[in-house]
């Protein structure tokens, strides 16, 4: 049970170390399967923590010094039915949360109204018979349901506006381009239900921010979305020869298709043998960023939507990687921690016999661009591997998924190869060395303090760090930037 959570006053504190300020810092008596989670309004960078055991919810309103401005509690939705928090939604300053059935066609919300000290609750049924769940987003004011509707190529946008209100959009994409792997011809709902296992399984959709530092863990999937205010874009990469881009309309729930090319590779090697080559790619900025491997050529582009090249960057097992700031790193495998690999015949090679990726970052006007190869969890002794949070623990015990803190530890137990690229807005790699990131600086921080629990992490402009010290028996957040 939770026992006056944060109702002591929050005090700042001017400690700072490596970039880092503790916040704000409260006792807490934490019992155990305490569940996490935090709400941000953009429109005034207020925070709402959500703290939840198997019989009371506590909402926790943080005003902009994140110091604690008001909390209500309410009894938790009915265990038996509500599994899970899945997303939320703001209205009027207030927060509404919504848990969901383990097949998600049973919603329940709970509105905290902090003005009238208030929790409005409702219910809703959705019809998911012929549907698959692919992702939820919190944005615009609603909260979303994205699904595909079997055997089809149509997708359904299930909206929960700021009043509570349920309605439904169906997105027809007939007449666009599906195939399988191995140019295979399909459905929509085909492409989304192939197995990519162990790596990436049926109806997997990461949602990338690309506000965030994203892993190779999510962008080396093949299938994924970006999420914005006014469209939602889902890229398609499971075909070494192009990557389809598909761009819903938000306002006129309207699809439009796109079928970028890739860089052209011999599918033959100079001794006659079929090469394995990869590809993905990430969206940023309206531009789609692609790359294209074998084990001995490597072809990084940037092109716009019409695919019209912007820039071309290339490299060989034979020739440096020019257009790189950093060593190239492999951490996990067969060695523990990180080592350096001297030559880009080892870069080549490796990331080819593993799920190749890309991510960007904005840095200022800047792109922080990683490539690289990721393996699949390892498991042994007949145990399931870790999670993606290796020593620190799931955030919330599953319940509710943190796409921010996900990110930043996902290497976890995996086989990681990579290199980072500074590049500016028109793609032009900028040379020199980088600096720490937030997420460097916060693993840093979890090397050296690993007695915690409770993890939570968000963003406004900066990063902040929320955790349990189960020794201090303190709630502390911190800051951390770029």
């Amino acid at each position: 049970m939770m026992k006056k959570i944060f109702l002591a006053s929050l005090f700042l504190s001017s400690l700072y170390s490596f970039s880092q300020e503790i916040v704000s810092s409260t006792p807490v008596e934490f019992k155990k399967n305490v569940d996490v989670f935090q709400t941000v309004n953009n429109d005034n960078n207020k925070v709402t923590l959500f703290m939840s055991d198997k019989i009371k919810v506590k909402a926790i309103q943080l005003n902009e010094k994140m110091q604690v401005a008001d909390s209500i509690s309410i009894e938790r939705p009915d265990t038996k039915i509500y599994k899970s928090m899945i997303g939320y939604n703001i209205s009027n300053d207030n927060t509404r949360l919504f848990w969901s059935s383990s097949d998600s066609d049973a919603i329940f919300s709970q509105l905290f109204d902090f003005n009238s000290r208030k929790v409005v609750t409702k219910q809703y049924a959705l019809v998911l018979k012929n549907e698959k769940v692919l992702q939820q987003f919190s944005e615009n004011d609603n909260f979303y349901i994205l699904s595909v509707i079997k055997k089809s190529n149509n997708l359904k946008l299930h909206i929960f506006d700021k009043n509570g209100d349920y309605n439904e959009k169906t997105i027809s994409l007939d007449g666009f381009h599906f195939f399988k792997l191995n140019y295979i011809k399909s459905d929509l709902y085909g492409v989304l239900e192939q197995n990519l296992l162990a790596f990436e399984p049926p109806f997997s959709l990461p949602d990338i921010n690309v506000n965030n530092p994203t892993s190779l863990n999510e962008t080396a999937k093949r299938r994924k979305c970006y999420f914005d205010k006014k469209q939602l874009v889902i890229t398609i990469d499971l075909n070494v020869d192009f990557t389809q881009v598909i761009i819903i309309d938000l306002e006129k729930f309207t699809a439009a298709e796109k079928i970028i090319k890739s860089t052209s590779i011999s599918k033959l090697s100079s001794s006659g043998f079929q090469k394995n080559i990869s590809s993905n790619s990430f969206f940023i900025d309206n531009k789609l960023y692609q790359i294209k491997t074998s084990s001995d050529e490597f072809y990084f582009t940037i092109k716009d939507l019409e695919g019209n090249l912007i820039k071309e960057y290339t490299t060989s097992s034979e020739t440096p990687i020019e257009f790189k700031n950093s060593e190239i790193t492999q951490e996990g495998g067969d060695f523990s921690g990180s080592r350096t690999l001297e030559t880009s015949s080892q870069f080549l090679r490796k990331i080819n016999n593993l799920n190749t990726g890309i991510s960007c970052y904005h840095i200022g006007e800047n792109i922080l661009v990683t490539f690289g190869g990721i393996s699949g969890p390892k498991q042994s002794g007949g145990q399931a591997a870790l999670g993606q949070f290796g020593f620190i623990g799931s955030i919330m015990g599953n319940v509710f998924f943190n796409p921010t803190m996900d990110n930043f530890n996902a290497y976890a137990n995996k086989k990681v190869v990579k290199i980072d690229g500074l590049f500016d807005k028109e793609g032009n790699h900028i040379k020199g060395d980088l600096q720490p990131l937030a997420f460097d600086k916060i693993r840093t921080f979890f090397d050296k303090n690993n007695d915690v629990s409770a993890q939570i992490l968000f963003k406004i402009k900066d990063y902040y760090l929320g955790y349990y010290d189960n020794k201090t028996k303190e709630y502390i957040i911190r800051k951390f930037n770029d």
